[in-house]
Order: structure tokens, then sequence, then C-alpha cells
């Protein structure tokens, strides 16, 4: 049987540390702050960036470079046979695109997973690969068994704040101040390749609602709803306010008894464009072999 490595990067929310104690790579994402090069939990660490971030520093994100990541894939191949590679979702970055370019120099050793996850979902594709490679999986059918797999998840994050899109471009300054002098909570989707609208709130509560309600239809009408067998794993991401996080657990806790909750700080390359004060729910379904 194949020796395959998994590699994701640190949009997932893996940190250094946890990837060790997964065997799986994480790639950490670069950040341009005040014209300095700093990485993800190497030299930033989540406190570190929302003090920048809240101090107006000018802080841009990046792909990895091409050197970064064909340097980790040749020194996992002294190891192992094949990789898996799980970047963050192509509709929110390019550095999907570029990893499947440069795969091609790889003579097919190393696959490269266009899945359309990002923060916790894309965490849970990173352990599902894992699962496929103790299945006896090679890396060309665990990149065609997760993409097949892809829509089989939804995120919906609640914004604290509209500056930090209308800061990068994605909403007009108009409908930015709008929003600001109604006090709206804007709730956003990921149901695949892009972060979309999906409703807007008057107040946290009633978001937090939207949120828990809209999962809740996704698993009854999409995913034959919450049987005995639990088949969907739950998860929560949040921007800075962990105790806000913690609250909102609680709540979902409630509405979905008895299955386990995993919550983790959402990407600082998702972050970056949303601000602090966010707060997410997400579920995957739990993929069967």
């Amino acid at each position: 049987m194949a020796k395959i490595a998994v590699v994701t990067d640190s949009n997932s929310g893996i940190t250094q540390t946890q990837a060790k104690e997964l065997g799986i790579s994480v790639v950490p994402m670069p950040f341009m702050i005040n014209n300095e090069t700093y990485f993800e939990d190497i030299n930033l660490t989540q406190e570190q960036f929302y003090e920048l971030l809240e101090s107006g520093a000018d802080i841009s994100t990046s792909q990895p470079s091409p050197e970064a990541i064909m340097k980790l894939w040749d020194e996992l191949l002294e190891e192992y046979d094949e990789i898996v590679h799980i970047p963050m979702s192509s509709g929110l970055s390019g550095s999907c695109q570029s990893a499947l370019i440069f795969a091609q120099d790889y003579d097919g050793k190393v696959q490269v997973v266009n899945n359309q996850r990002i923060s916790v979902t894309q965490r849970q594709s990173a352990l599902d690969a894992k699962l496929l490679v103790q299945k006896g999986m090679n890396a060309r059918e665990i990149k065609d068994f997760l993409e097949a797999d892809k829509f089989n998840s939804s995120i919906y994050i609640m914004l604290d704040t509209l500056y930090y899109l209308k800061k990068g471009g994605r909403i007009t300054p108009a409908a930015a101040a709008i929003g600001s002098m109604l006090r709206l909570k804007p709730v956003l989707t990921i149901q695949g390749e892009k972060l979309d609208a999906f409703a807007k709130a008057r107040t946290s509560g009633q978001g937090k609602s939207m949120m828990i309600n809209a999962l809740r239809n996704d698993i009854n009408n999409r995913f034959g709803g919450m049987t005995d067998e639990k088949g969907i794993w739950l998860q929560i991401a949040y921007t800075h306010d962990k105790e806000a996080a913690e609250s909102f657990k609680t709540e979902v806790q409630e509405a979905f008894p008895d299955y386990e909750i995993h919550m983790d700080p959402l990407s600082l390359s998702v972050a970056c464009h949303i601000g602090p004060g966010a707060l997410a729910v997400a579920f995957t379904k739990k993929i069967s072999v």
C-alpha cells in the first residue's frame, strides 16, 4: 500500500502544533502587513493579527510562494509515495489554481483537491483524507472522493461590522454606510466556491437564530435530517471574540443536543476581510466508505 501524505494550509484552522499531532502538514498562509511579510502561526499569532488590524495597519493576503510549496512537497516525497494537497477554496484564493499548476511537474505523485472548502470544513476534509488513507485509497482516489463530496457542507457567517468588507472593496461605501446606520448584522454563506449574501439581521440574536434555522433547514432538506447515526459534524468558527463564540456554542448545542461541536478561530485570510466579532456555524456530512 502506498504511503500518502496529507497537506493543507492554515486556512483550515489547524495550527502547527495540532498538525504534528494529527500527522498532517500545514502550509502557513503569508500576509503583507505594513510592507513586511508574516506567516500565520509562524511569526503571526491571532492576537498580534487583530491588534494590527484594529490599529489600522495595511494588511493584505497573499499566496504561498511556489518555492515554499514545492520545497514541502519535495521533502515529503523523500518519505512518502504520494501527496494529497487540500488548499482553501478556489473561489476565495488563487492558491488552489497555483498548486494545480505546480503539481503538473510531479507525474501524478501530488494530487491537489479543489473541493471548495474553508476553515472548519477544510479542516474536516484533511481529517477525512487521513481516514481515506487508512482505508487504502491512493492519492488520486482520495482527490476524486473529496471533490465529489464538496457540496456536503454549509457555512453561515454573521458579521459584526461592514467596515472591512467596505475597506476591501467587496461592498460599496453607500451600502456599508446604510448598513452601519441601521446597525444591520449581515449573514453570509459559503455553499461552494464563494462567500455570498444570505440575509440581514437587525440584532445579533436574530442573526444567530437565522444561522441555526438555516443549518437545520439544510440538514433536514438536503441531508436526510438528524438521524440516530449522527452523520453530521457540527462546527463553529469565530473572529477574535471567544467569549461570544462560547455563548453561541451553547445556543447551537441546545438546538442540536447530543452532537459534539468543534470550535476554532476563523482563518486569518477570511478574518482579514470580515473583521473581528464574526460568528460562524457550519456542518459537514460524515463520509462513508
